[in-house]
């Protein structure tokens, strides 16, 4: 028995670099206690031809060979390109190196790589893509054909190179498993950007021709992998420190929960890993981890199917592997090991013959090897051979029997000194007994073996299983089992000493999609009755009434995962119910400094590159901060953020969803212990009016998103009206008896313009053309050019709205001129940048700005008047200006806010500044009012950045310049002394966020 000491619970895959002292450069010994000796034969792959066997210095587990290089060929350590003829290759991973460079390669091999992980993380894989000049993490190989890549992380992957993958993703949250407050750097090799520079060495460390370089996935920094070392082993976020929620204070049990539920990626119908086209790597050549079809065989060569246990032989999962027909079955056996990332001693295996049934190509046989089954953690498949083509022969490696094994025992949460310790396992050896030899070694004899069990860990790519093992496990037994199943199944099985320390099971349970206005006590019955929860495991903690939501609070793992399953497959009322599994935000553990962002993303916006944002996002900061707005809503990330004392928001998408967010904040903002979230603006619409005034440019067309996380850091608070539009809808000759088809009120808040007549009449078109065809409205070229169809459709259209309507202003009768739309405008863009009011000035008005507690009231009398409006040839007609306005409809209208369209019918419509606010008391009978003000903060963006027709005056930016909101006596707060030093500034302008009671935008500098 030996600890393999190790100063630190470090990794290079999970940590930091590995150590000279490390089991990653230690000699590796075999069952039997003798020193393993790499494959000594081989085929070889790539621009290589196989040259003279001499065996190479061994160093991170790599099996190094000399071979003799055919194509130009670069150092997968240094980048560089290869001079000469002789490189050096590993026989398992194709590592490539200089013959200089082997004794500085500290980057693993695949086959040890599993080992060296620090704290098993699962991966989420999204669907398959083509991902240009990219490279597979297991065989290094490039991604020609459609790939797979993480969600959380930068792995990239072939579909069959799945399975032998690292469970290395980030740590995004503490759930009970190895748990440290102490953050470490964790490195990605290779994919970086061809101009990265090494912080070390200031060198070129990045590549576009071979798998080159190290980044870390939570402070970006970039590195050679020599460089890695000079680096502190903490990881301090780096420049967006500040706005990452750390993974120490998150925290979720997620015992019984994929990846993909915990962070609440959508599930893909594509095929997984495994179960695609079975000629989709057909042309795929012949090393560790591709498959060759058997088509492509050569004359001296024989191809061979090899499963590596009966569990491949069930499912049809298979690895094919081409070798010499003279190759004898030793060298048969090295290959077929090679196949599989196992760099065992080949003595302690042999290949035996399948039954016959697959061996003869009996049809179901083939049938279930190509089709695969539905293996959780499978990814690896030999394509089945056509009904032209022999069926190759079949081989399933076996482990021989051992009377003796040697088990590593790894100390979870143990705060001890070494990695692992080393336990020789007899048949005799249980659970019990490993646990009572292990707690010396890990100087925690002192202890009684009662409070300690041995945990059995698998480590999949897709999903880490956690096993309690009893007391009287024979572990040479289970051990024999793990291999008969799958070898590789053994590789990534790990066990763990942890205290047997009793854990509270407490899973919060979002469930959307409810009636809204109900009681706690009602929405209680009424999940009991649609999913049936356990009264004594199930509590409903919150309740949105509003919004129709509930959160649960389930203590049992197993009926946490049951109502999960269920709540996605019921309907209440006709209506789908929404479930997520929410974390917990540990709000007192956060960072003083630590603000963190909270980013919604709306994947329907920006010609659905949504999509991209939402994994971009998910990358740069903790994914437990982003929030995707078609799965829930805002209001899931709002509670998940009810405790943060500070944090700030960002929008991503249009108008309209800018307003869903901000009407989801101003419902729960008293739930908030941060009452005025800072909000921040990217523009993915298609008008992108409140992005175009704001400063975050007209659209987001692919900028960095690390520097639009930056400007968002930096941005400062300006002034902007929030108005609220109260919809009471009647029958239209006001009779006191006609209640029968009531509406109730509806609350409706606004930051850009309310539209009447014309104009929502082409968004409802508009609206309606994409709800039909949404897969077509995917660039705002052919979305401006759908609304030129609907508007030229409307040409001769005349519906003589100011018939229709009445308008009160201040109380006041305002006669309408002869108009086919009415449009209130708060801010100087309408209609994709235009300036509707127009820049004269008027002595009838006062100078429109954002934040005077004013609406501006504009006509346009049709089509051809909104299309002149579009290019700055005509203004729209000044009707009013006031704070108070009362709309009558006559009949029924169509009716647009912030870019939102439906039919309103026939009643009336009061706009104001100070306007009333729904609340839901228990009793529904009653509707009480109360009356707030509300303001937008906003953010401007530098001067040269103004969008063409866009007559901004530095006074409605300035809240001290004459004539500004600073010199006003009227209309709401001022600002705060940092906002009103950022907005006076004339050279420079911060962007800017929006915050809500006294709503706060920023204007980008």
């Amino acid at each position: 028995m030996a600890a393999a000491a190790e100063p630190g619970p470090r990794a290079w895959l999970g940590g930091g670099s590995p150590r000279t002292s490390s089991p990653a450069s230690s000699p590796d010994l075999d069952s039997r206690g003798r020193a393993r000796q790499g494959p000594r034969s081989g085929p070889g792959s790539g621009p290589e031809r196989a040259g003279a066997r001499t065996p190479g210095p061994a160093a991170s587990g790599h099996t190094f060979r000399k071979v003799t290089l055919t194509k130009p060929t670069y150092c997968h350590l240094c980048s560089d390109f290869i001079w000469g003829l002789a490189g050096f290759l590993c026989d398992v991973c194709n590592f490539m190196s200089h013959e200089k460079c082997l004794k500085l390669v500290k980057t693993p091999c695949t086959s040890v790589a599993p080992s060296l992980v620090r704290v098993p993380v699962a991966h989420c894989f999204g669907p398959r893509g083509v991902y240009k000049r990219k490279f597979c993490a297991v065989c290094r190989k490039s991604l020609e054909a459609p790939a797979l890549r993480c969600e959380v992380c930068e792995l990239h992957l072939h579909p069959d190179c799945v399975p032998f993958a690292c469970s290395d993703c980030r740590q995004c949250h503490q759930d009970g498993h190895r748990d440290h407050d102490t953050h470490y750097h964790h490195w990605r090799e290779g994919n970086l950007p061809s101009g990265a520079r090494c912080e070390v060495c200031r060198r070129t460390c990045g590549s576009s021709d071979v798998l080159a370089g190290l980044r870390c996935e939570w402070c970006g920094v970039q590195v050679h992998a020599v460089c890695s070392a000079a680096l502190a082993p903490e990881c301090s976020f780096g420049r967006l420190r500040t706005m990452v929620l750390p993974p120490a204070c998150v925290r979720l049990l997620s015992r019984n929960f994929s990846k993909m539920h915990c962070f609440r990626i959508s599930e893909s119908a594509v095929p997984e890993p495994g179960e695609g086209d079975p000629a989709a790597d057909g042309s795929a050549h012949a090393c560790p981890g591709r498959e060759v079809p058997p088509q492509e065989s050569r004359p001296d060569k024989q191809t061979l199917r090899i499963f590596d246990g009966s569990d491949a032989v069930h499912r049809g999962h298979f690895r094919v592997i081409s070798v010499p027909r003279q190759a004898g079955s030793q060298e048969v056996l090295e290959a077929a090991l090679r196949a599989y990332y196992i760099t065992e001693d080949p003595g302690d295996f042999e290949l035996q013959a399948l039954p016959t049934a697959l061996r003869a190509g009996d049809p179901a046989a083939r049938g279930q090897a190509q089709s695969g089954g539905a293996l959780e953690e499978e990814g690896s498949r030999g394509p089945g051979p056509p009904e032209s083509v022999p069926v190759a022969e079949a081989r399933i490696i076996r482990a021989l029997p051992r009377t003796q094994d040697v088990l590593k025992v790894y100390p979870a949460w143990l705060k001890v000194g070494v990695a692992y310790v080393s336990i020789r396992l007899t048949a005799d050896s249980t659970a019990r007994t490993v646990v009572l030899e292990a707690l010396p070694l890990l100087g925690r004899q002192a202890e009684g073996p009662e409070s300690f069990q041995l945990v059995e860990v698998l480590m999949g790519s897709r999903q880490v299983q956690r096993t309690v093992l009893a007391d009287e496990e024979l572990l040479l037994h289970r051990l024999r089992d793990i291999r008969q199943t799958s070898l590789r199944q053994m590789s990534q099985t790990r066990f763990y000493l942890a205290e047997s320390r009793p854990v509270a099971p407490r899973v919060s349970l979002f469930v959307g999609g409810l009636p809204p206005g109900l009681c706690l006590r009602e929405y209680s019955s009424l999940l009991d009755e649609a999913v049936a929860t356990k009264a004594g495991l199930v509590s409903v903690s919150h309740v949105y009434a509003s919004q129709g939501a509930a959160v649960l609070d389930v203590a049992c793992f197993t009926e946490a995962e049951r109502l999960y399953m269920l709540v996605k497959d019921t309907a209440v009322h006709s209506q789908p119910l929404t479930a997520l599994v929410l974390p917990d935000v540990l709000h007192t553990k956060l960072p003083p400094d630590c603000c963190p962002l909270l980013v919604f993303v709306n994947p329907k916006s920006g010609g659905l590159r949504g999509r991209d944002l939402l994994c971009s996002f998910r990358k740069l900061l903790n994914p437990h901060q982003v929030f995707e707005l078609t799965n829930g809503g805002p209001l899931p990330g709002l509670h998940v953020f009810s405790q943060v004392p500070h944090f700030r928001v960002l929008v991503c998408g249009g108008d309209g969803t800018v307003g869903w967010v901000l009407s989801a904040l101003e419902e729960t903002r008293h739930r908030l212990a941060c009452r005025e979230p800072p909000v921040a603006i990217l523009p993915l619409g298609t008008g992108n009016d409140l992005g175009r005034v704001l400063r975050w440019g007209a659209g987001y067309s692919g900028e960095d998103l690390f520097s639009v996380l930056v400007s968002v850091d930096e941005a400062d608070t300006v002034l902007v009206d929030r108005w609220t539009i109260l919809l009471d809808a009647h029958e239209a000759n006001g009779a006191e008896n006609s209640v029968a088809d009531l509406e109730p009120p509806k609350i409706v808040q606004m930051s850009n313009y309310c539209g009447i007549g014309i104009d929502a009449e082409l968004s409802l078109d508009f609206h309606q053309a994409r709800e039909e065809e949404p897969s077509k409205f995917t660039s705002r070229f052919h979305n401006k050019g759908v609304y030129v169809r609907v508007g030229l459709q409307k040409m001769s259209h005349s519906r003589s709205l100011h018939r229709e309507i009445q308008l009160q202003v201040e109380q006041r009768e305002v006669e309408l001129p002869s108009i086919e739309g009415l449009i209130f405008i708060n801010i100087p863009s309408w209609g994709s940048g235009a300036d509707l009011w127009g820049p004269d000035s008027d002595s009838r008005f006062e100078k429109p700005r954002m934040d005077d507690g004013l609406l501006e009231v504009v006509g346009v009398t049709g089509v051809m008047h909104m299309g002149q409006v579009q290019g700055g040839l005509r203004s729209g007609i000044r009707i009013a200006q006031g704070a108070y306005f009362r709309v009558t409809l006559l009949k029924a209208t169509p009716v647009q806010v912030d870019g939102e369209p439906w039919i309103q019918a026939p009643g009336h419509m009061i706009i104001s500044a100070v306007g009333p606010k729904l609340l839901s008391p228990p009793d529904l009978g009653t509707v009480s009012l109360s009356v707030t003000q509300r303001w937008l903060h906003c953010v401007a963006g530098p001067k040269e950045a103004r969008q063409p027709g866009h007559h901004l005056e530095e006074s409605m930016w300035c809240p001290e310049a004459p004539g500004g909101a600073g010199s006003r006596d009227q209309k709401g707060p001022e600002l705060s002394s940092g906002a009103q030093e950022a907005t006076t500034a004339e050279s420079t302008w911060e962007p800017a966020l929006i915050t809500e009671d006294t709503w706060h935008f920023a204007s980008r500098l």
